[in-house]
């Protein structure tokens, strides 16, 4: 009997593989959607982790809710001591990437129970890796400058804290908020390469933090979480606005990427793109103006005149970039960040996931020959 396949698709582009309520995206008209909301409501009227409440237990929060949320989020953001003293044994020289993941998968050793039909279980899990994951993020960063960990500051709310143990500085409210933003654009966008690999984890049934663990392995890939930046090497790279056009055609004659254009969903401006826009003019107008800020304009215009006819426009990690370094994060802290606000996306995929979970299968297409007979050493 031959088996069947279907057509064979290289990176399983356009294939689904779930069913799911959690987010919507169309493409070809700029449209995000969390839950059915769209994302412009959510940036401009919600937060974070009522953002993150929303994806995960699939509606807003009544405001008893959210507060009981918040309060726990806050309970638990600091880290064993025993996990501050593995990361101190972390090279200095090491990525933020790759000390948050091994620190993710560490939470496992002291809150794996995997009692996955145990509703409070699961919320305790939700609370303590939404907590936890921005403190790490910004421990390691201090103690890679031979610094200990800032502690959290009780006074104040999730993006803010996270800004104060980076910096050891209460930063500004409107630093705050536009980071808070951030992080609600970040937190979810359908089944992207970190989420499919946090399904796949969680299709064995293991616990949490292993899931949340591999989706920061995948998101560590240049080709997926590092493009904001590469984004920012390109425009020191470009110097001035002079040089944008001769540069975007070289790359183009060459054939190489442009870091921070495209996508594989959208075919018009990413909707989140113009909403960090929009938050990088705000920043700009407070804190003083960018120069990077005139290069990124022109190089839209730019690669718009020049490629928006194949559907090349600005994604989310154009001018997210630009917004992270006028609130003095360092490049390499990027991708973390992102990883920071996606957590609440990924769990709420493996949440949803475990009320109907079958582990991943796929098969493949066979290449190879049949029949070979072994050679045995004497005859190699």
């Amino acid at each position: 009997m031959t088996a069947t396949f279907c057509e064979y698709k290289p990176g399983l582009e356009g294939i689904p593989v779930t069913k799911s309520s959690i987010s919507f995206v169309d493409g070809q008209k700029g449209i995000l959607e969390y839950r059915g909301i769209a994302i412009e409501e959510l940036a401009k009227r919600s937060s974070f982790l009522e953002t993150a409440y929303l994806l995960i237990w699939g509606e807003l929060p009544s405001q008893q809710q959210l507060q009981e949320f918040q309060i726990d989020i806050l309970f638990h953001r600091r880290i064993k001591y025993r996990i501050r003293d593995m990361m101190k044994c972390f090279p200095e020289s090491g990525h933020p990437m790759d000390a948050l993941q091994t620190s993710a998968a560490a939470l496992g050793l002291f809150y794996a129970r995997r009692a996955l039909d145990d509703p409070e279980y699961i919320r305790k899990a939700v609370v303590r890796i939404l907590a936890k994951i921005p403190t790490m993020v910004a421990a390691f960063h201090q103690m890679r400058r031979g610094n200990d960990a800032v502690q959290p500051n009780d006074e104040l709310d999730y993006a803010a804290n996270f800004l104060y143990m980076l910096t050891e500085r209460v930063p500004h409210p409107l630093e705050a908020k536009i980071f808070d933003i951030c992080l609600t654009l970040h937190a979810e966008h359908t089944i992207n390469a970190s989420t499919f690999s946090a399904m796949v984890t969680a299709s064995t049934l293991t616990d949490p933090y292993a899931v949340v663990a591999s989706a920061v392995g995948t998101l560590a890939g240049p080709l997926h979480g590092g493009a904001n930046e590469e984004v920012l090497l390109m425009l020191e790279s470009i110097g001035s606005v002079g040089n944008v056009e001769p540069y975007i055609s070289n790359l183009i004659i060459n054939k190489q990427k442009i870091m921070g254009f495209g996508h594989r969903v959208y075919k018009v401006k990413d909707p989140r793109a113009k909403i960090l826009q929009e938050l990088a003019v705000d920043l700009f107008s407070e804190t003083g103006h960018d120069r990077y800020y005139d290069l990124a304009l022109e190089l839209e215009r730019v690669i718009e005149l020049k490629l928006g006819q194949k559907g090349i426009y600005p994604n989310i990690d154009f001018y997210s970039g630009l917004v992270y370094r006028k609130l003095g994060i360092p490049s390499d802290l990027f991708t973390p960040i992102f990883a920071i606000a996606r957590v609440a996306g990924w769990l709420a995929h493996w949440k949803e996931q475990l009320a109907v979970n079958r582990i991943f299968r796929p098969t493949q297409v066979y290449t190879g020959q049949h029949d070979i007979a072994y050679i045995s050493m004497s005859e190699r």
